[in-house]
């Protein structure tokens, strides 16, 4: 009489009922509804290749009828870091932020990580706060635009051993790698394009003083006047606690109050720019035609606001793709610290027909 072998009853019957629902799915859930070892199921998740074809497949049409999603904290904190990058900006409010967050998110994408966006509003309180929480959760490397110009809190930041890269800034001091635009050239831009157009009397619309971006484009504008022969005079600064649409609005009603009112104006951003426009409209002052303005980032909405706004031009998304392929550079045994200072253009729309 021949003896054969039983034949393989293949997994056990799936447990109807694999976990409690007053915790979360876990690995020894997804083992017991699938009639296998925990050890099988971690096979699956992480070694594929050591699973037989059909229990792999069979693994993973349980793993997905539970919905079951792997928890990877543990085993991060283990190996030192995350697969999460960190970007910190001022404001995601700014679509040039949002810009920027595409560019970093496509190229940390395409090495297999992801980005966690945070804001700071301009607070350093809030840039420290969320540093410290960086560092807790062991990020893989942080991309940063700083509220301010002291070192101070990136050297506190070095100390846990976590790479970072500036951005929005042409340089960081000692500390790192940063990735910019001359903000300096951008404002010189502006000004000179307002001088071509035969102006004479022009404003500034600032924003935070402790933001280098808003001091450089003010230093641009500056020189630009000096090129031409003029004082410093000649630009009369309309300073404000905000760079949003609401700030540019309470600068155009500043603005519209004075007795002198100045025939261009070049605002530290957009946005403001956008707010500038909006009070000049309700107002009844026709732009160009008494007063030329002029935009800093080239956001999308400059294009289609009521009157094209000119603008210099800042290549966000390349700045956020540039300064996250130096942060994953970091690790690498060749890695020097890079500062990148790209060079802006002037958009020229309506805004700034010539009078």
């Amino acid at each position: 009489m021949t003896h054969r072998p039983p034949p393989d009853p293949g997994p056990a019957p799936p447990d109807p009922a694999p976990a409690r629902p007053d915790r979360p799915l876990g690995i020894k859930d997804v083992a017991r509804a699938a009639g296998v070892s925990t050890g099988t199921v971690s096979y699956v998740l992480n070694q594929p290749d050591r699973v037989a074809a059909p229990t792999r497949r069979h693994v993973r049409a349980v793993i997905e009828r539970l919905g079951y999603v792997r928890r990877d904290s543990a085993r991060q904190l283990r190996a030192g870091h995350s697969r999460i990058l960190a970007l910190l900006v001022h404001d995601m409010g700014n679509p040039f932020y949002a810009a920027l967050a595409r560019g970093a998110e496509r190229a940390a994408r395409a090495a297999g990580l992801g980005v966690m966006v945070c804001n700071s509003a301009g607070s350093p309180a809030e840039e420290s706060s969320y540093l410290a929480l960086f560092a807790e959760q062991r990020v893989r490397g942080v991309l940063l635009a700083p509220t301010g110009p002291g070192p101070a809190a990136l050297r506190d930041f070095r100390r846990h051993g976590i790479p970072f890269v500036v951005v929005d800034r042409c340089a960081a001091g000692d500390e790192g790698c940063a990735v910019g635009v001359d903000d300096v050239a951008g404002g010189a831009l502006a000004v000179r394009h307002l001088l071509a157009g035969g102006h004479r009397d022009l404003a500034y619309v600032s924003g935070p003083a402790h933001l280098r971006q808003v001091r450089d484009r003010r230093t641009g504008a500056l020189r630009a006047l000096a090129e031409a022969g003029l004082p410093p005079s000649a630009l009369r600064e309309v300073a404000g606690e905000r760079l949003d649409v609401a700030g540019g609005r309470d600068a155009g009603a500043r603005l519209l109050g004075l007795s002198r009112r100045p025939t261009a104006v070049f605002c530290a951003n957009d946005l403001l720019a956008l707010g500038l426009l909006q009070s000049l409209h309700t107002a009844g002052v026709r732009v160009p035609g008494e007063i030329a303005l002029v935009g800093y980032d080239d956001i999308e909405f400059a294009a289609a606001a009521t009157v094209p706004l000119t603008s210099v031009h800042q290549p966000a998304h390349t700045l956020g793709t540039r300064a996250t392929r130096l942060l994953l550079d970091e690790n690498e045994p060749a890695h020097r610290h890079q500062h990148l200072c790209l060079k802006p253009r002037l958009v020229v729309r309506e805004s700034t027909a010539p009078r």
